[in-house]
């Protein structure tokens, strides 16, 4: 069974051959897949480009049943995580400068090749990771976006000792433990009145959690925007020192609003963090098996798909969820 997007905010369950892996693919049994905000654009209609019907979801674990007549670094009984990224050309000026990421003809998991909110997926082999056996399939499944976009972020970000996270959901408290194993101090922010977030970064262990608009108890090196609000972008530049970069870690955003110009001066940066590369999830996938993450996640049964865009839509969720064939 697989789920496919019929209008915009919804899916429909539909039966559908299982696919079979092309010369260079891999046919993986899905385990688990991680629900990721991205996946609440594309189902929402906010993304450009999204190919209809699809089968949303871009952070599989699963293990591969069958393996095309060219793939040799794989075997059926493997398991692996696909991404995010699904392809790229590997013979642009971006591919060629280690930013594949960048890539003009890069298509992606959920987006525009069918994903893992089904009992099946297709992948390039070459775009397939071997995960950590320290995690087991549903704790895996958020390293494969929140994860790994939230490590690029982290390292976009520079290496300031004091990092603010603003929206602090599956990519936040998973940076979190990470920028607090290297001994960094962290400065959670949330909605304002999210009681509830404020307590889950708390349990983290973050430096300081609060509302959004609050003044943090000390200024800020660097700050990783997770939440797609605009206005948070002059919010973070406010309370950052000089030197600072501000770091746009989504794929989709509401508009910033104008701020004066002096928030920007003093040499801070702002900039956006799109897609990843491979070599990200290679060094990302390394980190976690070096460094006991503790994945916070909320369970769902694959039917139950539009319940859980529903909870990362209103706010309810802590963490990650994650859809368990």
């Amino acid at each position: 069974m697989q789920l496919t997007r019929s209008g915009a905010g919804r899916l429909d369950a539909v039966d559908v051959p299982i696919p079979s892996p092309g010369p260079m693919q891999v046919l993986v049994r899905v385990r688990a897949c991680g629900v990721c905000r991205t996946d609440l654009h594309v189902v929402d209609g906010e993304l450009l480009d999204t190919a209809i019907p699809l089968v949303p979801g871009h952070e599989i674990v699963g293990v591969i049943e069958r393996v095309g007549a060219d793939v040799r670094t794989l075997s059926p009984g493997d398991r692996v995580g696909i991404p995010w990224l699904a392809f790229s050309c590997g013979e642009c000026e971006f591919c060629r400068s280690e930013h594949e990421n960048l890539c003009q003809r890069a298509r992606y998991t959920g987006y525009q090749i069918d994903g893992g909110y089904a009992e099946y997926a297709v992948a390039d082999a070459r775009f397939c990771f071997t995960l950590p056996p320290s995690y087991d399939d549903e704790h895996a499944a958020p390293l494969l976006c929140a994860g790994l976009i939230g490590y690029r972020a982290y390292r976009t970000a520079g290496t300031g000792r004091r990092l603010g996270l603003y929206g602090f959901g599956a990519a936040a408290h998973i940076i979190a433990q990470v920028a607090l194993h290297q001994g960094r101090r962290v400065f959670a922010f949330v909605s304002p009145g999210d009681e509830r977030a404020i307590q889950f970064a708390r349990q983290v262990g973050v430096t300081w959690a609060g509302a959004s608009n609050t003044p943090p108890p000390e200024p800020l090196d660097a700050a990783i925007i997770f939440a797609p609000v605009g206005r948070l972008v002059p919010e973070a530049l406010s309370r950052t020192t000089p030197g600072a970069v501000v770091v746009c870690a989504g794929i989709h955003m509401s508009d910033i609003p104008a701020f004066p110009y002096r928030l920007l001066w003093g040499e801070r940066v702002v900039r956006s963090v799109a897609n990843l590369t491979r070599e990200d999830a290679r060094q990302f996938l390394a980190l976690a098996a070096e460094i006991p993450l503790r994945m916070h996640t909320q369970r769902y049964a694959l039917d139950d798909a539009n319940q859980a865009l529903d909870d990362l839509r209103a706010g309810r969720l802590s963490g990650a969820a994650v859809l368990v064939p």
